[in-house]
């Protein structure tokens, strides 16, 4: 896909704090981020053309028809209406909808909102996972993410030969640079040891090399370029998207690699004009439910070699003042996983940094395009979208 003849910018950004809410209802948290983005562009909703929002399964809000159920907290009252879900991509993939409706020439600006509540899936959000296997073949394993991901990770392990203390590195860096995120949940000074002693829970993947269950929401601005002009003299523009949906048969594959995050960002890279990703990406928000998975996706990003994540983390090249920021938010592991607004706040990190807003996580010098990518469902979704000032 070549560029698009209309350009379009984030103007704002809001992020709720990413927690686990008993008082908030979806819709409120829905609300609260929307009009931080809308304060944050000296906008009120007269101003916004459109809506488009994302949130993940229906279970984890415990709610039927949920995109219509969240309209008017996201403000869609009388205001054309789009609903995204693609699984975890989905706060990838739904500013990538906001981009297509301001490029297509129909709108001049659409407020791009991702919520998630997962708190209320009783027992616990896994269980909502195991009915989307196929009921045949793997329903009756009683699947859930954590032993299905133990798998991936183990293949990735072993395949390249990667010693768990590399992996561990990410949630150390991760959590650590969480402290300084206003909306983080698990924020912290750990230390590899305090990873590889922690629980076990489907070997290789242990208590602290996972993102935890949260509630949130997140929210962008989108402006066509002679408005994002008149509003802001610092936009943020995107210079490319991509996607790619592969088969939810995930035990037909080699699960050493996520293919379907490059075929993502090839296309976005692409449309940003981007022949050399490791050159000319200066930040990087990959998707990070598991600490391997941040790894993973910057592989698949083409940001580094296959198998060569682990290393670069490990020689610090991946930290806030390294070569190559990766996660300076504090990403999932550290300011929490909402699941449709994680990848949200991921976009929302990269429109700051790019500014220089970013406060104590700014990255030093001057950035000047980063990328931000999200994955959904059985290693099958890979969203991505290229930003730059």
């Amino acid at each position: 896909m070549g560029k698009p003849k209309r350009k379009a910018a984030i103007v704002g950004a809001g992020i709720t704090k990413f927690m686990r809410r008993s008082q908030e209802t979806g819709r409120e948290l829905s609300w609260e981020a929307a009009k931080m983005a809308l304060d944050s562009a000296g906008l009120t909703l007269k101003d916004i053309d459109c809506i488009c929002l994302g949130t993940a399964p229906d279970a984890f809000d415990g709610v039927h028809l949920k995109g219509e159920y969240l309209s008017d907290g996201a403000g869609a009252y009388r205001k054309p209406y789009m609903r995204s879900y693609v699984g975890g991509g989905t706060g990838v993939f739904t500013p990538i909808q906001g981009w297509y409706h301001v490029t297509s020439g129909l709108f001049d600006t659409c407020l791009v909102i991702c919520e998630e509540k997962m708190s209320t899936a009783l027992p616990h959000p896994q269980g909502a996972f195991n009915s989307i296997f196929d009921q045949f073949t793997e329903r009756p394993l009683g699947v859930n993410l954590v032993w299905l991901f133990a798998l991936e990770m183990n293949r990735y392990m072993s395949t390249y030969n990667i010693p768990k203390e590399h992996i561990a590195c990410v949630s150390v860096k991760n959590k650590r640079n969480a402290l300084d995120h206003p909306s983080a949940q698990l924020g912290a000074e750990i230390t590899v040891k305090d990873v590889l002693d922690s629980e076990v829970l489907a070997w290789p993947v242990q208590r602290l090399d996972i993102s935890p269950t949260s509630d949130g929401a997140a929210a962008i601005v989108i402006a066509s370029e002679k408005r994002a002009k008149k509003i802001t003299d610092k936009p943020i523009w995107f210079e490319g998207v991509g996607w790619n949906l592969d088969t939810t048969y995930w035990t037909n594959r080699d699960l050493a690699y996520p293919q379907y995050v490059e075929n993502a960002a090839r296309m976005a890279y692409k449309m940003a004009g981007i022949k050399e990703p490791r050159k000319e990406i200066h930040i990087a928000e990959p998707y990070d439910p598991f600490s391997y998975k941040e790894l993973h996706h910057l592989e698949g990003l083409l940001l580094a070699p296959k198998g060569g994540a682990p290393q670069m983390t490990a020689d610090g090249i991946t930290k806030r003042d390294g070569d190559l920021p990766v996660c300076p938010s504090g990403g999932l592991l550290g300011v929490g996983n909402p699941i449709a607004a994680a990848g949200l706040m991921k976009v929302c990190e990269l429109f700051w940094q790019l500014r220089g807003e970013a406060g104590k996580r700014q990255v030093p010098g001057k950035p000047r395009k980063g990328v931000a990518q999200a994955w959904g469902d059985l290693m099958q979704v890979g969203t991505v979208v290229v930003l730059g000032n």
